[in-house]
């Protein structure tokens, strides 16, 4: 054996074990740091999600495809942000904002939040809603109207009980199974069987279409992806989950995790309803299109033009979202309130222990699924309010995080690079210009017809 071989034997063989433990001690390490991100990003995966990405695809096919680029860079570097001041200051979104910019200021941002997210939470029971009838007819119960009543009551009763009645882990395990059933939508995807030359052509060259429609769609896509409550959310738990400095780079792994997933989703939901419902507007009179005004039209009109399992999947992604976002958003909502007022708060609390906390997320839950099944309950004013209350207020959250993050006393050297602020700055101006033009478009019809 020669001198080299030796050296190769006895030095870098051992090396080479010795570094084993390490790629294995980052793997456990991002286990035990997962979460998050890709909690988070799948839960803005919700009913008015879905419905926009829906018809994104059956009113323009695949021409919105290469958007999801830009828009799932401007997500990940909106959620990353909260996650890393979470995990630097070991404080939620709320805490911050009141204690750099005043408690008026905090009163007032949350006020707007609260009243924008009973609304978003009725919108998730109205998924469940609107699935009711899909699920009534496969099981061929003759009551729709009882069928869809039991059928939202039943879902707050699953949300309150295993958000209230399990530990943090136990919940998050449970929050994964719902990321996992959206794969329904890839499978219902490639049921439907695309062009798949069209679809990727589409998907990297940029297609624009001069007209009010394209653009206010570019907005509503847009606006579903960044929601103002995901931001309160995923900081706070982020700092439930102990994450701290050391450990960031695992949590900015599970945030970009997060956000590339969320968004190929919403791909393929768009690539569902293009090569079916587009395609057969595209070959049919006016007079025999099919309108998808509401979630549950997508899954009725996928039945006769791709296959009764296609539908039923679509169903069935479309409950999964609706139950899924019902957990956690108004779970934001009862974080950041107390996180904001010093209550305790926190599902490894007993009810005892953070009363404030456990009433405030019963509350938002019956208020949100009552406003389904009561009669004559004005759910459509809710969700138009609740929408022009997230419109507002999306660009002064995200003006307010920008802030924040670049507070060398709060950040010291985790504040943004130039690089970092140039794209951070963009992603909220552009968003927050897109959002307040929607808004403007929800109260005043007549702008720009």
């Amino acid at each position: 054996m020669t001198s080299g071989e030796k050296t190769l034997s006895t030095e870098t063989l051992p090396a080479a074990r010795r570094a084993r433990p390490n790629i294995w001690r980052s793997v456990v390490m991002f286990l035990s740091i997962v979460g998050p991100g890709i909690i988070t990003a799948n839960a803005d995966n919700d009913v008015g999600g879905i419905l926009t990405y829906s018809q994104a695809g059956a009113q323009f096919g695949y021409s919105l495809l290469w958007l999801l680029v830009p828009i799932t860079i401007a997500l990940v570097v909106v959620q990353e942000m909260c996650a890393r001041m979470g995990a630097v200051t070991g404080k939620g979104l709320a805490d911050l904002i009141r204690e750099n910019f005043g408690v008026k200021v905090t009163f007032w941002c949350l006020l707007l939040f609260v009243f924008g997210d009973i609304g978003n939470t009725a919108t998730e029971f109205a998924g469940v809603a609107s699935s009711a009838p899909i699920f009534a007819g496969y099981l061929h119960f003759s009551q729709a109207e009882l069928f869809k009543i039991v059928l939202v009551i039943l879902s707050a009763v699953f949300v309150f009980t295993t958000v209230t009645r399990g530990t943090a882990k136990a919940i998050e395990r449970v929050f994964f199974v719902f990321c996992f059933v959206y794969v329904a939508y890839v499978i219902s995807a490639f049921l439907v069987r695309p062009n798949w030359s069209d679809v990727l052509h589409q998907s990297i060259v940029p297609h624009w279409q001069p007209t009010k429609a394209y653009v206010i769609m570019i907005i509503a896509v847009i606006g579903t992806t960044i929601s103002p409550w995901m931001q309160f959310y995923i900081q706070a738990a982020v700092v439930d989950k102990g994450v701290r400095k050391g450990d960031y780079a695992f949590s900015r792994l599970d945030v970009v995790t997060g956000g590339i997933w969320t968004d190929v989703i919403a791909y393929f939901i768009i690539v569902s309803c293009a090569a079916t419902i587009y395609i057969h507007n595209l070959h049919v009179p006016a007079a025999h299109q099919i309108q998808v005004n509401d979630v549950g039209d997508v899954a009725v009109a996928l039945e006769p033009l791709a296959g009764q399992f296609a539908a039923l999947l679509f169903a069935l992604g479309l409950l999964n979202a609706a139950v899924f976002t019902a957990s956690i958003l108004p779970l934001s909502t009862a974080y950041y309130v107390c996180e904001a007022f010093g209550f305790e708060r926190g599902v490894d609390h007993r009810f005892r222990e953070a009363p404030i906390f456990y009433t405030f997320y019963l509350a938002l839950i019956a208020i949100g699924a009552g406003a389904v099944i009561v009669p004559g309950a004005p759910l459509l004013a809710i969700i138009f309010y609740s929408q022009v209350l997230n419109g507002v207020l999306l660009p002064i959250v995200l003006v307010l995080m920008l802030l924040l993050i670049n507070n060398k006393k709060l950040m010291g050297t985790w504040t943004n690079s130039v690089l970092f602020n140039v794209i951070a700055w963009a992603t909220a101006i552009i968003v927050g210009v897109l959002t307040l033009v929607s808004t403007a478009q929800i109260i005043f019809p007549s702008l720009g017809s």
